[in-house]
């Protein structure tokens, strides 16, 4: 049957554009909060047999959770063949190993905490740095999609002289990938500590740098100080305002005031996030990968197989 993709409050423009290339049906789920904190949850009806797709971004995954899991279970008692989630934005995954005695190390934590609500996970570029990959963490069908080539070809058509930076070497990931598919030259910067309190970060040092337009490059903006400190070096360098590339626009508090009274020329997001930033849709990759997802056997706890 058709599937159903159930959108939870600002993912609904996603969700539209995710059921037309799909052919899917969609709704948005009705979620409301009681005086005391409590929350409701009230999904259509007519899900009977078909495979439901819930859409949550987890830029603030705390209130969430439990209408997630509400939402998946109360899916499934109408009917619901299989349920999925999409979620864009996937929260909790950088606490990987226990930084501080007694510390929760919530990326399987969290990871387990899906798995007994759904039958498979599609989430984009998910902060991973010592988890290989998802599957290491998730016993469930989790799949990742990749912006990389949709943040190139946004350089490619919009920035043609770009030259690519990342802000710290944790960027060299996305900043090499996506420097490699636009055809354009890249650097990463590095951290310098000069003392116990004091961290920098390294000039530019390629001569392309002085003649293109840089394109600083981040997967998370949270606080948006490493970006801003890398802007400041920039400007120090003698090169013109960049134009900032985030993939998951996360903006806690002023962030996004703070990196455009930085010196930033432009702000450029992926919708993974919903913001006003957004020029980068990714609901082609995900529409592909929810339908992959969505064609594959699943593995329930109780160990029985379900086909689509």
């Amino acid at each position: 049957m058709t599937p159903f993709i159930l959108a939870f409050p600002e993912m609904a423009a996603l969700a539209k554009d995710l059921a037309k290339q799909m052919g899917a049906g969609t709704a948005a789920v009705d979620l409301h909060q009681f005086p005391d904190g409590e929350s409701l949850v009230t999904l259509p009806d007519n899900m009977k047999r078909r495979d439901v797709v819930l859409l949550a971004t987890l830029r603030d995954p705390d209130p969430l959770a439990l209408p997630l899991r509400f939402a998946a279970t109360t899916a499934r008692e109408l009917g619901a063949a299989r349920v999925g989630l999409v979620a864009p934005y996937l929260a909790y995954m950088r606490q990987d190993k226990r930084f501080a005695p007694g510390q929760a190390v919530t990326a399987p934590l969290f990871a387990q905490f899906l798995e007994d609500s759904f039958d498979w996970l599609v989430t984009v570029d998910p902060h991973l740095h010592r988890i290989p990959s998802l599957d290491q963490v998730f016993g469930i069908s989790a799949i990742r999609v990749r912006s990389s080539p949709f943040i190139a070809a946004w350089i490619a058509r919009e920035v043609p002289d770009a030259v690519i930076l990342g802000p710290d070497s944790e960027s060299q990931q996305w900043v090499a990938e996506v420097a490699r598919m636009a055809g354009r030259p890249y650097e990463v910067l590095t951290k310098v500590r000069s003392g116990d309190r004091q961290v920098d970060v390294s000039v530019p040092k390629s001569d392309a740098l002085k003649h293109g337009t840089p394109i600083v490059l981040d997967d998370i903006a949270s606080s948006g100080r490493t970006m801003i400190r890398a802007m400041e070096h920039l400007t120090a360098a003698g090169m013109r305002p960049p134009i900032c590339v985030i993939i998951h626009a996360v903006f806690a508090g002023s962030a996004y005031e703070d990196i455009l009274a930085a010196g930033a020329a432009h702000v450029i997001t992926t919708d993974s996030i919903p913001h006003h930033s957004n020029a980068i849709s990714l609901a082609d990759p995900l529409a592909t990968s929810i339908t992959h997802a969505m064609s594959a056997k699943v593995e329930t706890p109780n160990g029985q197989t379900l086909w689509p």
